[in-house]
């Protein structure tokens, strides 16, 4: 099996160095396309490059946010293979379909599909023998936005403990010791839960004062970010009785 990385020309605040596109090879020279990124004519050549005389069997995407999505269909086309990943979003129209479960076939490695919702409903991470490709739900460096805590929850807890030996992340550097990050993740929402139940215990009635509270450490530009992670850990304890919300006003409740 043979990892190579073309990072694509797409830094920022919500994407780091930029997207992480992963061409995965069997070893005899059928090689998967994985993530290919935004619409970018030089990231596609830089592709192709790397790709040399190397036989393609599919471009296949994470999910369909538009830094991970965009080239998917135009590069599939260009190659003759099928773009593959769980549904169509405004980004992406697969192919091919895959559900929790599934195997794709990398020539001679087979692929291993999970369903890993939280960061995004369609939301897939892709195993191949002892590491796992892993989108926006494990990134190197830092942690993600999530839009669904539960469900994110859950997803990070069904990789653990599952023997994986190194993460390829959508963004950031490959990491070895998957349970440890895992571990990390876990602790980081744990946290975060705490800290932001006792900014709504001390007062805080919005979300706004909860970010002016709680992530007081990030820059004010991902402060809408931040809001989003706010609005995921607020639904959560809501469902927990934690906390009241009626429409835009936050209340805690008694234990």
């Amino acid at each position: 099996m043979r990892i190579d990385r073309v990072l694509a020309n797409n830094p920022g605040p919500f994407t780091g160095p930029g997207t992480n596109t992963w061409l995965l090879d069997d070893g005899s020279g059928s090689v998967l396309v994985l993530d290919p990124g935004p619409v970018d004519s030089k990231h596609a050549r830089a592709i192709f490059d790397v790709i040399g005389r190397r036989s393609v069997v599919a471009v296949l995407v994470t999910h369909t946010h538009v830094d991970h999505a965009p080239l998917a269909n135009p590069i599939a086309r260009d190659l003759g293979v099928p773009a593959v990943g769980h549904g169509p979003g405004p980004h992406f129209d697969p192919d091919v379909r895959l559900l929790d479960g599934a195997t794709f076939d990398v020539g001679d490695l087979p692929l291993s599909v999970v369903h890993t919702p939280g960061h995004s409903d369609d939301h897939l991470c892709f195993r191949a023998q002892n590491v796992l490709f892993t989108g926006d739900h494990i990134m190197g460096g830092s942690s993600v936005m999530v839009d669904k805590l539960g469900p994110y929850l859950d997803s990070l807890r069904r990789l653990r403990g599952t023997d994986l030996e190194r993460l390829y992340p959508g963004h950031g550097d490959e990491m070895d010791d998957p349970d440890a990050v895992i571990d990390w993740y876990l602790a980081h929402r744990a946290q975060r839960h705490r800290e932001i139940l006792e900014s709504v215990e001390k007062g805080a009635s919005t979300i706004d004062e909860i970010v002016e509270t709680v992530y007081l450490d990030i820059d004010r530009s991902l402060h809408p970010l931040a809001a989003r992670s706010v609005t995921a850990h607020l639904e959560l304890l809501s469902e927990e009785g934690r906390i009241a919300l009626h429409g835009g006003h936050i209340t805690a409740l008694p234990i």
